[in-house]
């Protein structure tokens, strides 16, 4: 099994081998492939993924990816989206659940959402063009793309509490017509219960009433926002994990950016890179593994051992510390 190691920019190099410390805790049969990606290369190299480095990607199983900061230079190529529509990672999956002891923007504590996100078309398809008077983006859905993400989308329903919530605009946009219509006809065929959300509506309701929701299933950019929205209910971005998922290869990552104005304090939570080593054990089928660490997490928090983002005053290498050895000394 080889797993690609991507640092990234910014604190992605801190939280990345924070994360890597926790997963070798465990005897896990990995090869580990470190790859050099993102802005710094471009600044060296002047590109920030290549040719080559996309084959390597292709022949791992799976990514652990950090941050990669995207300056607004019309000829630089996103890392994320190119790996993305590359490797074919066509779902992107992101759990929206409090941590004991943690409290942020609504005072519910027992949701538990799973936004399942279209991850390759939708505004994000970079077909674009930017002049100096007019400035356009094309946005592509097809009924093969919607099939697919709503399949999945019912995939987790059925294993939790089979109910789906589908996000659109299609009273203003109706391209989104497409999107739900497909994504209703899967649910029924499924037999997954159903219902349907306009895409501001569902940013008001999640936050007023997070308990609601079990399972949403979004476009690209709708998906985007709302399990960014996530993070406010949960506390932190510095607290959601996720990971986009094709065929046959898997690509794990926090949510939160590189976040350049903190990056080599050592202040950086290492949380959310954390929590993506719990879903890639998960994606391993080492479940008993993935729960040792979320426990760890939430032993850390308790204990106080948190980062300044979380009103503690622990760094990164202490919080790291806690929980490699919590995950050691209960596995």
């Amino acid at each position: 099994m080889k797993l690609a190691v991507i640092e990234g920019d910014g604190v992605g190099r801190e939280v990345i081998p924070a994360a890597l410390q926790v997963l070798d805790c465990f005897d896990l049969q990995l090869e580990k492939i470190s790859l050099e990606l993102g802005y710094g290369k471009w600044e060296k190299a002047g590109k920030a993924i290549t040719d080559a480095d996309l084959e390597i990607l292709k022949n791992c199983d799976c990514i652990l990816f950090g941050a990669v900061t995207t300056p607004s230079d019309p000829d630089y190529k996103s890392v994320l989206l190119t790996i993305r529509r590359e490797l074919d990672l066509y779902a992107n999956i992101r759990p929206l659940k409090p941590i004991k002891g943690i409290i942020g923007a609504t005072d519910s504590t027992d949701f538990d959402i799973l936004v399942v996100r279209e991850n390759t078309e939708g505004l994000y398809s970079s077909i674009e063009e930017v002049g100096e008077n007019e400035a356009w983006s094309k946005r592509i859905i097809t009924r093969r793309a919607c099939e697919r993400i709503a399949q999945v989308a019912c995939e987790y329903a059925a294993k939790r509490d089979n109910h789906l919530t589908i996000v659109h605009k299609s009273n203003v946009i109706k391209a989104d017509s497409l999107f739900l219509n497909t994504c209703r006809d899967v649910a029924q065929s499924y037999d997954v219960t159903h219902d349907a959300m306009l895409v501001d509506a569902m940013a008001y309701d999640m936050v007023r009433s997070p308990v609601k929701y079990d399972v949403v299933v979004a476009p690209n950019l709708y998906g985007d926002i709302l399990s960014d929205l996530g993070g406010a209910l949960v506390g932190s971005l510095g607290l959601l994990a996720s990971v986009n998922i094709g065929k046959k290869q898997a690509f794990f990552e926090p949510v939160h950016g590189s976040a350049p104005d903190i990056a080599g304090k050592g202040i950086a939570n290492p949380i959310a890179a954390v929590l993506s080593v719990a879903m890639l054990l998960d994606w391993l089928d080492r479940s008993q593994e993935a729960q040792i660490v979320r426990e760890a997490v939430e032993a850390s928090v308790n204990a106080n051992i948190k980062t300044a983002d979380l009103g503690g005053n622990s760094t990164t290498a202490e919080v790291t510390e806690f929980l490699v050895h919590y995950v050691q000394s209960h596995s």
